[in-house]
């Protein structure tokens, strides 16, 4: 089957722009689950040809839904329909837990695991005296093997017996040592990719992403945990729900 005859085609004497057209007919069999997360879509030339567009109508379209978050694009690989991720800033979970709670299978990819002492960053952050030991995890974070986020963390050096205690899930392992977080706060901000980062997530230099900087605590006030994470802006939503209360 053509891809025109799942998508649609061009209504006759619509007066808008062809790659508005384009758009709209692949962002309506999104919303209609014509198209579900992770199908693929033809390729420019191919989308061309069949539409009797440039190809230039056709990357400015496929763009444009990049940008939106609709499609994903992977390096050798193509564009397929984005599987974006609701994050709610009113609840605090693990990666791991997000991607298992929305039918997801987390995983991870080591950058690195190091036990250490603070830098001044992390002193000030965790409220740790000069010397106090640390551990770093550094990792890439993914969804059905799809890259999703950059995760850069220190914790406490007083919450894990060391750094091999930490397999997939970070919570997972603080809650087993007794030390998972209680509250947390955090910041995000919106940031180009460098050129490592995006690398690692697959997307192009340059491309939008997400950081968030978290300073988790324990009960007591005690802080356990400072992470950034980057995370690729056309994979996520994050979401707070607001009360007058």
């Amino acid at each position: 089957m053509a891809f025109s005859d799942e998508v649609g085609r061009f209504r006759e004497g619509n007066p808008s722009p062809l790659y508005l057209q384009l758009q709209q007919l692949i962002r309506n069999a999104i919303g209609d689950g014509v198209l579900a997360r992770g199908d693929a879509i033809p390729a420019e030339r191919d989308l061309a040809l069949e539409y009797d567009v440039s190809r230039i109508t056709v990357r400015k379209a496929i763009g444009g839904l990049v940008e939106e978050g609709l499609l994903t694009r992977r390096r050798g690989a193509g564009t397929f329909v984005a599987g974006r991720v609701e994050k709610s800033f009113s609840q605090l979970s693990s990666f791991s837990e997000d991607m298992m709670a929305r039918g997801r299978a987390p995983s991870s990819h080591w950058i690195s695991r190091s036990a250490g002492t603070v830098d001044p960053e992390e002193a000030m952050s965790l409220s740790l005296s000069p010397g106090s030991p640390v551990l770093r995890f550094h990792r890439l974070r993914m969804a059905d093997d799809q890259p999703m986020a950059l995760e850069f963390s220190t914790i406490a050096g007083f919450c894990l017996p060391g750094v091999g205690s930490v397999d997939d899930s970070l919570y997972t392992a603080l809650e087993r040592a007794g030390h998972r977080p209680a509250r947390a706060l955090q910041r995000l901000r919106a940031v180009p990719f460098g050129a490592e980062h995006a690398r690692l997530l697959g997307v192009d230099a340059g491309a939008p992403g997400l950081l968030i900087e978290r300073r988790a605590f324990l009960k007591d006030g005690r802080a356990v945990e400072f992470t950034r994470s980057y995370y690729r802006g056309d994979a996520y939503d994050f979401v707070a729900e607001l009360s007058d209360i």
